[in-house]
């Protein structure tokens, strides 16, 4: 559905009517194209001393094809700031110092990127050392308040980030670092991403084509995000197994038939349901996207219980299921991956959607808990957490919710069934190895629980 404000505010003489009112003015955000390249505009790297990321990030550069931006060029389509080498608060000054001559340099639909250090319990034998240990993870968890206070300052559809890295996966940040110097994250803002050590050896990858010779599952395939996803995951050279229910099984084979995918028609609540998609990935499986889902609004006080219930089995109780027929089983490969779909009411919470929001927690829930029982499988589990998003549900929403889903972040704009799809894109990469356990929101910095 077609945002008619932004459209409005974006004409010359609505450009000039929003200036004067003081009106949201939501950038026209650039998103990938194949062929396109991974930034378009150099890039200036700065960072604190003692810094363990520069090697890494100017390999990167390199390899990426982007130019190196020099003193005083303007203007630049990223900055990027290695603040490992920040050991207590007195040195967050060296982000004012880089930062403040530079943020005004970054054209629009450009990239800011923080690379820090996981903050961490303290440690050290000795008193110093244990000081020491907690000055350092204070300064580190306080770049989480600049990264998600710069995002929000911006604007022009620029897109922040904080990553934390952890000492040892120095060789881990590449997935990470092209998916968010690049179109493909154009409504993923004021974010947090943990790059850890690899659960699996990162194998040689075909950047265009890194899903190529893997096998994918997508539930909820037949339209909208789902569609998407699949889509974007027959991009990457995935071979797709596509799932939803038999009511929707005409529209699920548009999409097989487009992509040349296999289909699986079921419902995925069903008491063998488990059983019958081990059987039809009995020769293995790489990716597992949980992306099936439903809403079935109403307050707590109206609620009966099937409709909390039925909602429950669809959102998280079947994924469960699911995922452990296929691990007893062994039918999820090494380096595998395993993707869900969260949605913003799991963390912020929502009027009228108390079933939804809980299953959506507890999907949430379960990566955090499986990640690092999965990380010992060689598999790594993640979430994606969408906010607005331009679907055939919202544009059935009452003209005033729906456009405050929209507003109502930093990028004053809802997104699209493609940005959710090239975030799991992302997390779906054999080269995201070192990305475990983690939420991303695709959400353009909602204003609500970010």
């Amino acid at each position: 559905m077609s945002d008619l404000y932004a459209e409005a505010v974006n004409s010359l003489p609505g450009r000039l009517i929003a200036g004067r009112l003081g009106l949201p003015r939501p950038a026209r955000l650039r998103r990938h194209r194949p062929g396109d390249p991974v930034i378009s505009g150099a890039v200036l790297i700065g960072g604190a001393p003692g810094g363990r990321l520069t090697g890494a990030l100017q390999r990167l550069i390199v390899q990426i094809g982007a130019q190196r931006a020099s003193a005083g060029q303007t203007p630049v389509g990223a900055l990027v700031f290695d603040a490992t080498g920040i050991e207590d608060s007195t040195q967050l000054v060296e982000l004012q110092r880089f930062f403040h001559p530079n943020v005004k340099r970054v054209q629009p639909c450009g990239r800011i990127v923080v690379l820090g250090a996981p903050p961490q319990s303290p440690s050290g034998r000795s008193t110093a050392e244990r000081s020491a240990s907690v000055r350092r993870a204070t300064a580190q968890r306080a770049l989480e308040g600049f990264t998600r206070s710069l995002a929000k300052e911006v604007g022009k559809g620029i897109a922040v980030q904080l990553v934390h890295v952890a000492e040892g996966a120095e060789e881990q940040i590449d997935s990470t670092m092209r998916f968010l110097l690049s179109p493909r994250s154009a409504y993923v803002s004021g974010q947090v991403i943990e790059v850890g050590v690899p659960v699996a050896e990162s194998p040689a990858i075909d950047w265009e084509h890194p899903l190529a010779g893997k096998r994918a599952l997508v539930t909820g395939a037949s339209r909208g995000i789902g569609e998407a996803i699949a889509t974007t995951l027959h991009r990457d050279g995935a071979q797709l197994i596509l799932l939803d229910v038999p009511a929707l099984s005409e529209d699920l084979a548009k999409v097989a038939d487009r992509l040349g995918a296999q289909s699986i028609e079921l419902d995925i609540t069903d008491s063998d349901a488990p059983a019958r998609i081990a059987d039809s990935l009995n020769s293995g499986v790489d990716v597992v996207v949980h992306n099936a889902g439903v809403t079935r609004d109403r307050t707590l006080a109206k609620m009966p219980e099937d409709r909390w219930s039925s909602l429950m089995e669809i959102n998280l109780s079947s994924e469960e299921r699911i995922d452990d027929e296929l691990l007893s089983r062994g039918l999820l490969a090494q380096n595998g991956r395993i993707v869900c779909v969260s949605s913003m009411s799991g963390i912020a919470g929502n009027a009228g959607q108390t079933n939804y929001a809980t299953s959506k927690a507890g999907v949430i829930g379960m990566v955090q808990a499986l990640s690092g029982e999965l990380a010992k499988r060689h598999v790594t589990i993640n979430a994606v957490a969408p906010g607005f998003i331009e679907t055939q549900m919202t544009a059935k929403m009452p003209i005033a919710i729906r456009e405050a889903g929209r507003r109502m972040n930093s990028m004053s704009q809802g997104g699209l069934p493609l940005d959710v799809a090239e975030t799991i894109a992302w997390l779906a990469s054999p080269a995201s190895t070192g990305v475990n356990g983690n939420v991303v929101r695709v959400c353009g910095q909602s204003l609500l629980g970010a």
